[in-house]
């Protein structure tokens, strides 16, 4: 296939994206799928500028596309990496990002290409003035100096509820990319260190939630300026996440063990509280879908609206599971492909399954009853944005409470299956190692109980 000119590049790209088309391997250039109308090449060019310089752009508005070409390979595998865990939205619209067959892109003889070039040279110029801003203050010894580093250090005070990594990272990600968290106790403290991928992103959220509440009274955040310049993850669990870099182990003697399963069953966590898993100790916290609410109470960030593109609504650390739905709506399936079992069998992998329904009228949307609202965030955090039999699957937390069984003589296909009886589920016993065995589908699977 010839690489000459973008225009039979775009044909190919968007002809054969269809789930058949095979992964490309690491190019620098990235094509970008259901781009919104309405968006501009700002918008589109922003996406990737936290990686590295973006050095061309093609829109193809007419098939809700675009490519982006970035300066190095390098920089292309980092920003894919991270929106394979962070699915990025624009314009309050999902859009996915792959490599592209391309090398490079070859825009020079393509009509309307000056205003995507303006913005490229509006938005680099910023963004190269920001970095020399930072780059400004560097010392001798190659960190950076406090209030130009893009690494924040920030303490927990008043630790009435357990914290967890997925916590901090839903709240500073509203002020610009997360690219690294390491948590840690010091000095009897809950501490972290958080590395954005830029200094200007550090110095909004240490400004605006510096002093802040977590939960109302309570779990103060202490925010300043690290002197390092980056920071050095070596695993992938809950205590430290480098969300650029899917492949790191998740250490020896640090099970990942799920934040939200220690709340549900009073397991020992990163910090233990006498009070995780009370029901009349709830933090008073709501989950609205809408940005940081600020105006409950001064100096607190409840009700703190934790909402992101991977992980939907987080689970309210401390409450009892009960307290919200156990119903995930499953969307956006292959109708004929799917069965009731095959979602029992999958979404089984993250908690026990009571009851599948299929739509009867929507056969690529299912209703999933889970044994509890944690496990249903559990399923909806590690599932939500993965590919089934071609398609890209959606899960939600649903509004419906329990799912129907059909009345007797109800016409109903199969499509509604109680599992609840089933001797196949994996944590019917409290504090099971199964607990500490989960994590995102993966091409690598782990058997045990050979005979």
């Amino acid at each position: 296939m010839s690489n000459s000119t973008p225009s039979t590049a775009n044909g190919n790209d968007s002809r054969n994206f269809k789930g058949v088309r095979p992964p490309c391997g690491p190019s620098r250039v990235l094509h970008l799928r259901k781009v919104p109308i309405e968006v501009s090449e700002a918008e589109v060019i922003s996406l990737g500028v936290p990686f590295g310089k973006v050095t061309n752009l093609l829109m193809l508005k007419g098939k809700n596309q675009a490519f982006i070409e970035m300066a190095s390979e390098e920089a292309a595998i980092t920003m894919v990496n991270y929106y394979t865990t962070a699915t990025p939205h624009v314009r309050n619209q999902p859009v996915y990002i792959q490599y592209s067959n391309h090398r490079e892109l070859k825009t020079d003889n393509l009509p309307n290409q000056g205003r995507a070039q303006a913005a490229l040279q509006a938005v680099n110029a910023m963004h190269s003035g920001n970095m020399g801003l930072s780059g400004s203050a560097s010392s001798s010894d190659g960190s950076l100096m406090p209030g130009q580093s893009p690494v924040l250090r920030i303490i927990v005070e008043n630790l009435f509820y357990p914290v967890s990594l997925e916590v901090l990272h839903q709240i500073f990600s509203k002020f610009g990319t997360v690219l690294k968290i390491i948590t840690f106790t010091k000095n009897n403290q809950f501490q972290a260190l958080l590395q954005y991928a830029d200094p200007l992103n550090a110095h909004h959220a240490k400004v605006t939630l510096d002093g802040q509440n977590i939960y109302n009274a309570c779990c103060t955040l202490r925010v300043e300026f690290s002197k390092l310049a980056s920071l050095n993850v070596k695993y992938n669990n809950d205590k430290s996440r480098d969300f650029t870099r899917l492949d790191l182990p998740s250490g020896d003697g640090q099970p990942a063990l799920d934040p939200g399963m220690t709340a549900a069953f009073g397991a020992p966590g990163i910090i233990s509280s006498p009070y995780a898993g009370a029901a009349g100790f709830a933090p008073a916290m709501g989950f609205p879908q809408a940005g940081l609410s600020m105006q409950a109470m001064p100096g607190a960030l409840g009700p703190l609206a934790i909402q992101s593109s991977t992980m939907g609504r987080m689970p309210i650390h401390g409450m009892a599971p009960t307290a919200l739905h156990s119903v995930l709506l499953v969307s956006n399936l292959n109708p004929d492909s799917i069965s009731p079992h095959g979602l029992f069998i999958l979404f089984g992998v993250y908690g026990d399954v009571h009851r599948v329904k299929i739509l009867f009228n929507k056969k690529e949307n299912a209703l999933i009853q889970m044994a509890d609202a944690t496990q249903a965030q559990l399923a909806m955090s590690h599932l939500n944005g993965q590919r089934l039999y071609g398609k890209v699957m959606r899960a939600t937390i649903s509004k419906h409470q329990t799912v129907q069984l059909p009345r007797e003589g109800q016409e109903d296909q199969g499509l509604t299956k109680d599992f609840s009886g089933s001797p196949l589920h994996r944590f019917k016993k409290p504090g099971s190692k199964n607990f500490q065995n989960i994590f995102p589908p993966s091409a690598t699977l782990h058997l045990s109980n050979i005979p």
